[in-house]
């Protein structure tokens, strides 16, 4: 299977036995995902160098406004996209299989982990998986230790407090915190 094909099968939401050619791929690419969060995790690179290797990692032209303080991982990798602006802190996870889309200006402080993937809550076919893409929108600051599930979009100019586990989507301009998340208040534009 190749990597586009996976792609639109994730997409398309489509269930992943384990042991099948789409479960397969997703192993393959994980040993690829190793090696360059291997090589921006164990060593000092510049904001270039940083750049240039995220985005070989996801497979994109590199944006020059883009900024990485590592420790970064993730486990494909070559499903994630981001806008402009887009700022990562330290010691992120992004499990990207079934998608994750990052809009413009968003800050994502340190350890945030953005999940895309559910298992089968039958006991009998726990090793397969629904993907579920993270779609996140523009001016978006999600604070630090935040849980992202799959298929949680969050709406533009929203705020995600610190250690918030977010399991529904988040409408625009909110404050949500807590576990599981619930909206505090609606930001008040200036």
């Amino acid at each position: 299977m190749d990597r586009e094909t996976f792609i639109s099968f994730m997409a398309k939401k489509a269930y992943i036995t384990a042991g099948s050619e789409m479960h397969a791929h997703m192993h393959e690419m994980s040993q690829r995902a190793l090696k360059y969060t291997a090589e921006i995790n164990n060593a000092y690179h510049s904001p270039d160098e940083l750049r240039r290797l995220f985005f070989e990692l996801i497979g994109k032209e590199a944006d020059e406004t883009f900024g990485l303080f590592p420790p970064f991982y993730t486990d494909y990798g070559m499903n994630i996209s981001v806008g402009k602006r887009v700022f990562i802190n330290e010691g992120c996870c992004f499990q990207d299989q079934g998608g994750i889309k990052i809009g413009n200006d968003v800050l994502i402080g340190q350890q945030v982990v953005i999940a895309t993937l559910n298992h089968d809550p039958d006991p009998r076919k726990r090793g397969n998986m629904f993907p579920a893409p993270v779609k996140i929108g523009n001016t978006v600051w999600i604070g630090a230790h935040a849980t992202i599930l799959p298929g949680v979009t969050i709406g533009d100019g929203a705020v995600i407090g610190a250690g918030a586990v977010v399991t529904k989507s988040v409408p625009a301009n909110t404050v949500v915190a807590g576990v599981p998340a619930k909206i505090i208040k609606t930001i008040q534009e200036i």
